[in-house]
Formats: C-alpha cells, sequence, structure tokens
C-alpha cells in the first residue's frame, strides 16, 4: 500500500531567517528546496520587543495584523507575496537596520479565492483551499447567529486560529482538537482553556464545516473575522497533546516526522505560547530558543527549552511548567522539516 505524505514539506512550509537594512522594496527570497509564495505570513523581529506581525494572501499584503488585540491596520510594511517569498518596506516589526527577523510560512491557493454567501444565518466571505496541505484560509462577515462554514478541506481541522479584523477588544481565539469546542484558547495571553459556549456552539469541527457560535470574537454580527484553518497531513503535520511529568528524562511526543516548526502551550493552566524552529536552532543540539506568542519579548527574553527534535518527534528534557510541568497537559502544533517515510514507503534514514 502506498504511503501518501509530503516528501518536500518546503513546497507547502518554510521559516526565513534575515538581518533588517532598513531599505523599502526590500524582496525577501525562501531558501527552503522549493520555491514557496506565501499564504499566511507570520513575523517577529528576534531583536527587540516588538509585536508579532500576520499578513495573508486572502486580506492583501497591505492589510497587518497584530498578536495583540488590536483592530487590522492599513499598513506598507509588507509590500508585496511573490512566487519565491516576499517584500518588505520599512518598520521595526519587519525591517530595521541590524535588527534580526524570523518569518514563518504557509502556502494555501496563491491569493485565489472563492466567494460563498450567506444563507440561513451562515456567513458568507470567501476562500481559498490547499487540501494537499491541509491549509484553508478563511475570510467571513459574522452574523451573530449560529451557523456552519464550509472550510473546503474534506477532512477535518484540528487547529483553527481565528481573529476579528475589526478589533473592538476581540481576541485571537484558537481551536485545538485537544482542547475541545468549548472555547478553546486564546493566542494573546498564557490563559488556560476558556469556557464560552458562545464561541464554537459546543461543537466540534468535520469534514465538511467547522461551527461558530452567537458571538464570541469569532461570529460578531457585520465584522469580519479571518480564520486559518489546518488538518493533520501524515508525515507533514500534526496538532496534538501530551501530558508533562517534570523530569529532565520527560516524555516522547509522536509526530510521524522530524518537526521543522513547534508551537507548544500549557492548557490546563496558564502559562506562555512558545514557538520554535530548526532555522534558528539548526545544531539541533537539545536546546531550542523560544519565541512567546502571546508576548512581544525578544528571544533573548523568552529563553531556551531542552527539547529533543528527532526523526519522528520530539523528546522533552525539560522541568519548566510552560513545556514539562508534572501532571499538566500541553497542546502542540507540528510542521515537518521532512517525514519519517517518503512516499515510497522508503525511511528518511534509509534514502
Amino acid at each position: 500500500m502506498a504511503y501518501t505524505t509530503i516528501d518536500d514539506p518546503s513546497l507547502y512550509h518554510q521559516t526565513l531567517l534575515y538581518t533588517g537594512n532598513g531599505s523599502g522594496s526590500r524582496a525577501l527570497t525562501n531558501t527552503g528546496n522549493s520555491d514557496l509564495q506565501p499564504d499566511w505570513l507570520w513575523i517577529k523581529n528576534r531583536s527587540n520587543a516588538v509585536d508579532h506581525g500576520i499578513w495573508d494572501s486572502s486580506r492583501g499584503a497591505g492589510k497587518r495584523l497584530t498578536i495583540s488585540t488590536g483592530a487590522e491596520e492599513d499598513q506598507t510594511n509588507v509590500a508585496s507575496f511573490n512566487s519565491d517569498g516576499f517584500t518588505v518596506n520599512t518598520g521595526d516589526i519587519v525591517n530595521t537596520n541590524s535588527h534580526t527577523y524570523v518569518a514563518w510560512q504557509w502556502k494555501a491557493n496563491g491569493g485565489t479565492t472563492t466567494s460563498f454567501t450567506e444563507s440561513g444565518g451562515n456567513p458568507g466571505g470567501d476562500r481559498q483551499v490547499n487540501t494537499t496541505a491541509g491549509f484553508s484560509i478563511i475570510d467571513y462577515v459574522g452574523t451573530g447567529s449560529a451557523g456552519t462554514i464550509a472550510h473546503g478541506l474534506g477532512a477535518t481541522p484540528e487547529w483553527i486560529v481565528f481573529k476579528d479584523r475589526s478589533g473592538d477588544g476581540d481576541n485571537w481565539f484558537v481551536y485545538h482538537q485537544g482542547t475541545g469546542n468549548g472555547g478553546g484558547v486564546r493566542f494573546d495571553t498564557n490563559a488556560a482553556t476558556g469556557s464560552d459556549s458562545n464561541r464554537f456552539n459546543n461543537t466540534s469541527p468535520n469534514s465538511t464545516n467547522f461551527t461558530v457560535g452567537a458571538s464570541g470574537g469569532v461570529n460578531d454580527d457585520g465584522k469580519a473575522t479571518i480564520a486559518y484553518c489546518f488538518t493533520p497531513i501524515k508525515g507533514y503535520s500534526k496538532f496534538g497533546t501530551y501530558r508533562g511529568n517534570g523530569n529532565a528524562n520527560g516524555n516522547f511526543v509522536f509526530t510521524g516526522f522530524k518537526p521543522a516548526f513547534l508551537i507548544t502551550k500549557k492548557y490546563s493552566a496558564s502559562d506562555h505560547w512558545k514557538v520554535y524552529d530548526t532555522q534558528r536552532d539548526q545544531a539541533n543540539d537539545g536546546s531550542l530558543t523560544g519565541l512567546k506568542v502571546n508576548a512581544n519579548d525578544n528571544e533573548s527574553d523568552s529563553g531556551t527549552r531542552a527539547i529533543d527534535l528527532l526523526s519522528n518527534g520530539f523528546k522533552l528534557r525539560e522541568t519548566d511548567g510552560d513545556t514539562n510541568g508534572v501532571n499538566q497537559d500541553y497542546i502542540f502544533i507540528a510542521f515537518a522539516e521532512h517525514p519519517f517515510v517518503s512516499s515510497k514507503g522508503v525511511p528518511v534514514t534509509a534514502r
């Protein structure tokens, strides 16, 4: 039987490191095995305490969101999405001279969207879908009534990130299969799992739709909202949970691939979101440099954690509570550097 996976994850996800030069119209080229035109672009200044910047091709390069709770802004920090990367202008969030940056990128459908209309209280909007990579971007207008939205993936999303583009105090809400449909967690705080039946109407996504409640920051009447939806792809992406043991010989967490990108979040109690990647830590010496998602901290203030990235998962060697607290529960989001087994059924170690 054929093993279906993505042999070259850089077709759909890449991390780019660069140093700012303070000049406008600066084209940045991805360095992975394949060209990638990003549809979701997430940039963090590693040197300074500057907010995370979020852009996508559905809304357009001139529309910026930040992980703070503010509204979408018309900004020219990112000038364009290119066939092999993106172009930045100036500003501390993307291109200050001598500052170092990391850009995490995912490919959907090249900015080509399909419209869907409001019907029976279900929101209308636009979607772009990449079923191969298990990623869709849904840009919709809330109705204030519980309803469903087709995500287009043909499989159940296990990670969805929502943001009300108008702001008004609404936050970044996250559905993760590990925390369930009772309210989820927030990207912009370190809080534990919340409880709000209005958010997802106590209904989990299925292979066709995800459900939004009557408000809850994901379906407020008349408000434009963006949703980034991911379904797991064997050997490429995984969205799961683990329990910490507080021991330097911590648990092994299976992913089915060597992670290139990893987010962890304690959800049983409050603690920081942490994002790691193998571009910033290419040596894979058991010490990974984190960046807090829910804070503006620079890299040095975010600290390192003892995590081994292995050929088919990751091993916790950290006693800190934000990663491996005793009997604490965590969610994780992981994308592959390469699959453990290729589409030809060959283990990567045998290639």
